[in-house]
């Protein structure tokens, strides 16, 4: 398990917006995800290419997400 920090994916509102889930509320109120785990990104200048992010991956397009 990887502690996640704002700026990161797995605390960004675009992480798995499309596929809200028990494991992303964990990872919301936990703080810590596994880094192997997958997610979509919704950011919508990648929605075309359908990209997958890990929780401790990061760009510029982040929203922190809305508290779990």
């Amino acid at each position: 398990m990887q502690a996640i920090h704002d700026g990161q994916c797995g605390a960004c509102g675009h992480f798995g917006e499309d596929h809200k889930s028990d494991v992303l509320v964990t990872i919301l109120s936990t703080k810590k995800a596994d880094e192997t785990f997958l997610e979509t990104c919704g950011l919508p200048k990648n929605a075309a290419i359908h990209l997958k992010v890990s929780p401790i991956s990061g760009c510029d397009g982040f929203v922190p997400a809305a508290s779990a």
